[in-house]
């Protein structure tokens, strides 16, 4: 611990309050019961001063690890007035925006140091620019990025689970078999938590002129949307293919990306054929958050039969597990979570499902769960400017004829890469009945995600469940 107890106590007093406003707090579906330091460590000493603060986070029977950057300075820095968690009797802020504290970072890992339990370190053979000033990007929810001078980025993971996290574990494994589809790592702040090993922060390659799946996906939509009827047949409706910005190309240079991965992933970590058993511990996990979600979410219920049928029919691949295996995958891809640079498509955040549990995020899954993740956010994409409008049916065509298009794509390009060479992995509509399982069950975990914080878009998964238990959908 510190020696600054004085501080650790204000600061705990304070946090109930302050923590459900940040962003990247998980915990805003309950109150803050109580918050408990657990370690601190003086980063830099003095005026200005840095501590990092671990402290236990209870919500009634829910107690969860946040990491936290604390400034103190006589001087008040240039921070939003969002970052301040007390002002008196001691002013101490969240110092993420500081940046002339969040410099001391990247120094201690260029310079190698440790201090007290916390390991700042760069990646062997890299060199690093010192004297970067941070900036951190507002966007960022579960976690928080710092960018150094357009060189680096570096995350701080707020949400601490021990063990190496998983977003370092395979950007070092792909980094080793040389993949040319992630932001290289270049250094790391490692810590303890209850005695055991814990991941800080993840420095990258930051890539300015990277754009991200999401943004050019809504951008192809939104030109589809805008285009004019042809002159020459009023009635008639333009196609994602005849209208400027179509996305197609690129959605199945992604798809191409995504299978490069996977296959750079099980030479790096390996891989292993599905058994029955695992087939069944996976209709039972499909089953348990139907039902868990149908009782939160009334609007579910009437789709519940035909996507308990959908989800059975998983068990009647027995036959066919010897095609069916299980790898480290993404775990939470969508379009947010791709870049596109002048070299092609990059897969950031490899964390997984924030809202799974660390052993769920580690578990090898079958790599048709991205696949399933990838399809669903296509169909976001598409009826994204829907959403709270009164849309009339041409516009309702054009999005499910954009989201088709793309979804199709996409297959073809993870295809076309199988074919190429990337063994192992297969044409992912080869196995219709586990991708539209996986894609139903994601959508089933985006009903409750609507339901729990965007109702206005809870329309979106639900719509899609009913095409695709219908058989509308059949990419």
């Amino acid at each position: 611990m510190t020696d600054r107890p004085e501080l650790l106590e204000e600061l705990a007093a304070a946090l109930p309050r302050w923590l459900p406003s940040q962003r990247w707090f998980a915990g805003k579906d309950r109150p803050v019961t109580a918050v408990r330091p657990l370690a601190s460590t003086v980063v830099l000493d003095g005026d200005p001063l840095l501590l990092h603060v671990v402290v236990e986070v209870v919500q009634d029977d829910r107690v969860e690890p946040y990491q936290l950057l604390v400034g103190h300075c006589s001087q008040p820095p240039d921070v939003s007035a969002a970052s301040w968690i007390t002002t008196d009797p001691v002013g101490l802020y969240e110092a993420s925006g500081d940046a002339d504290l969040t410099a001391v970072l990247l120094t201690k890992m260029i310079e190698g140091e440790q201090v007290g339990t916390l390991r700042f370190a760069h990646e062997p053979g890299v060199e690093l620019e010192p004297g970067l000033r941070a900036r951190p990007i507002t966007s960022e929810q579960s976690n928080t990025s710092l960018v150094y001078g357009s060189r680096y980025i570096l995350k701080l993971f707020r949400k601490l689970s021990t063990g190496e996290n998983k977003d370092l574990v395979l950007h070092r494994a792909l980094r080793d078999v040389g993949s040319t589809h992630i932001a290289q790592p270049l250094g790391s702040i490692t810590g303890e938590l209850a005695g055991e090993p814990v991941t800080v922060g993840m420095l990258q390659q930051f890539l300015p002129d990277a754009v991200d799946g999401w943004a050019m996906a809504t951008t192809s939509v939104r030109d589809l949307m805008a285009a004019p009827s042809t002159p020459e047949d009023p009635g008639a409706q333009p196609h994602p293919d005849e209208v400027g910005g179509d996305f197609a190309g690129e959605a199945e240079r992604l798809g191409a990306s995504v299978a490069e991965v996977h296959a750079d992933l099980a030479r790096a970590l390996g891989s292993e054929p599905v058994d029955a058993g695992e087939l069944d511990r996976t209709v039972k996990a499909m089953l348990d958050r139907l039902d868990a979600v149908a009782a939160r979410v009334p609007d579910l219920i009437p789709h519940v039969p035909a996507l308990r049928s959908a989800f059975e029919q998983v068990r009647g691949l027995r036959e066919e597990t010897g095609i069916i295996t299980m790898q480290s995958i993404h775990g939470d891809l969508h379009l947010g979570q791709v870049l596109r640079t002048v070299g092609g498509w990059l897969l950031i955040d490899f964390e997984g499902e924030p809202a799974a549990s660390v052993d769920e995020r580690r578990a090898l899954r079958s790599p048709l769960r991205d696949v399933a993740g990838m399809l669903r956010s296509f169909d976001y994409a598409a009826h994204s400017l829907l959403v709270g409008q009164d849309a009339d049916e041409a516009h309702v065509e054009r999005a499910l004829e954009w989201a088709t298009r793309n979804r199709e794509a996409f297959c073809e390009g993870y295809a076309a890469a199988v074919a190429g060479g990337t063994a192992g992995l297969g044409d992912p509509r080869e196995q219709s009945t586990l991708l539209r399982a996986f894609e139903l069950d994601k959508a089933v975990y985006e009903v409750s995600y609507e339901h729990a914080n965007r109702p206005d878009w809870l329309g979106v998964p639900l719509a899609s469940i009913a095409r695709i238990t219908d058989g509308g959908d059949r990419t």
